[in-house]
Formats: C-alpha cells, sequence, structure tokens
C-alpha cells in the first residue's frame, strides 16, 4: 500500500513508450485559437484579460528592458497552470510532479536572466555578489556565500513546485483511501472525510494556480535583478 501511494509519479508509459511528451503537448490542445473577428467567445474574452492583467501586474516593477519577456512569461504561466490543473483530473498524470521537469524549465530561464546581467551591466551584477560596505576580513566568505545562493536559485524553483504539487497529491490520496475504507465501517466518519477531500480539493485548485504564479514571479525578480 505504501508504494501505491507513489505509483501516481510514474512517468506512464505505452508499450514501453513514455508518454511523457504527450502529457506535455496535451495542455497545449485545450487553449482557444485566436480570431480575426472584433467580438470574441467568453472563453477568449476571459483568456484574454487574465493574460492582460497578468502581464501588467508581473512587469510594472520591470524596466522597459525586461518587457520583452512578457510573451514568455504569460504563456509559461497557463501552461504551468494547465498541467497543474490537468493533474487533479481521476486517472491523469502531473508532468510538474517531476523534478527533472521543473529544473528542465528552470535552469534555462534562470540561466538566461544570469547572461543578459552579465553582458548588459556586468558590474552590477557581480555587484550582487558582494554588498556594499562588508569588512575585508569576510570579503572571501560572502562571495562564496553568494556565489552558492545564485546557483542554487534554479533548484529551489524547482524543488519549490515539486514539493508543493507531489506532497497535495499525496494527501489527496491518503484522505481519499481513508474514506474509501471507513465508508463500511464508519459511514458519519466517512462522509465528514469526504467532506474534508472536497476542501482539500478545492485547496489543491489553488495550490496549482499559486504555485504557477510563483515561479513565474521568482524568474521575473531575477530578470528584475539583471535588467
Amino acid at each position: 500500500m505504501t508504494l501505491s501511494f507513489f505509483d501516481q509519479f510514474m512517468s506512464p508509459s505505452l508499450l514501453g513508450v513514455p508518454l511523457m511528451a504527450l502529457a506535455l503537448t496535451l495542455p497545449w490542445t485545450l487553449f482557444p485559437a485566436p480570431t480575426p473577428r472584433w467580438l470574441h467567445n467568453r472563453l477568449l474574452a476571459i483568456q484574454n484579460w487574465f493574460i492582460g492583467r497578468f502581464a501588467q501586474e508581473l512587469l510594472l516593477p520591470l524596466s522597459p528592458a525586461g518587457h520583452k519577456w512578457a510573451m514568455l512569461f504569460a504563456s509559461l504561466m497557463l501552461y504551468l497552470i494547465s498541467l497543474n490543473m490537468l493533474g487533479l483530473l481521476p486517472y491523469t498524470f502531473t508532468p510538474t510532479t517531476q523534478l527533472s521537469l521543473n529544473l528542465g524549465l528552470a535552469v534555462p530561464l534562470w540561466l538566461a536572466t544570469v547572461i543578459i546581467g552579465m553582458r548588459n551591466q556586468p558590474t552590477i551584477a557581480l555587484g550582487h555578489l558582494l554588498p556594499e560596505g562588508t569588512p575585508t576580513l569576510l570579503i572571501p566568505v560572502l562571495i562564496i556565500i553568494e556565489t552558492i545562493s545564485l546557483f542554487i536559485r534554479p533548484i529551489a524553483l524547482g524543488v519549490r513546485l515539486t514539493a508543493n504539487l507531489t506532497a497535495g497529491h499525496l494527501l489527496i490520496q491518503l484522505i481519499a483511501t481513508a474514506a474509501f475504507v471507513l465508508l463500511p465501517l464508519m459511514p458519519t466518519v466517512a462522509i465528514l472525510t469526504g467532506g474534508l477531500l472536497f476542501l482539500l480539493t478545492l485547496l489543491e485548485v489553488a495550490v496549482a494556480m499559486i504555485q504557477a504564479y510563483v515561479f513565474v514571479l521568482l524568474l521575473s525578480l531575477y530578470l528584475q535583478e539583471n535588467v
């Protein structure tokens, strides 16, 4: 029973062929295609409003040089929300519970912000490694600490998203299993457990959206330091 709780995080396969690529491309088919009409349908209007508000709030503290990332951040936000939300459906697989995938998203984007900072303003980018007014004896130690913290950033991005989604999925499966076992023994307790499971599912929907927002928000903060 303990091992079966973690079976949901295994990459699905058909006849020995991994279906990770299919799970990653499926969300794109759910997005409504833009139309040349002046009046859109409700779904497309809501999507355009959401993208506009999100881009406005996210890029507000950035300089005009960072506004070039608006399309990338908005697309990544919608993509992560779609992957996280689809993973809450029964008999589905959540690709964002895989640390390798999250690191594959976090490391290139973080590295792009660092390269931009080193190319455009190398003095300011390197100045973040040594705060102003540092005593002479602490300079080597602080440089090492700040360098380590810089390289930990993409790891923290990937681990945060993976841990939150994995913990939520495990908790949902544990409570659902408890409700199923208690149903023939103590129906009242099982019904109360089912109500708790419903509330937890609503919480996981919020977590799926919040974690996608936090992932993109931290990337924008890293970009803000380098533009």
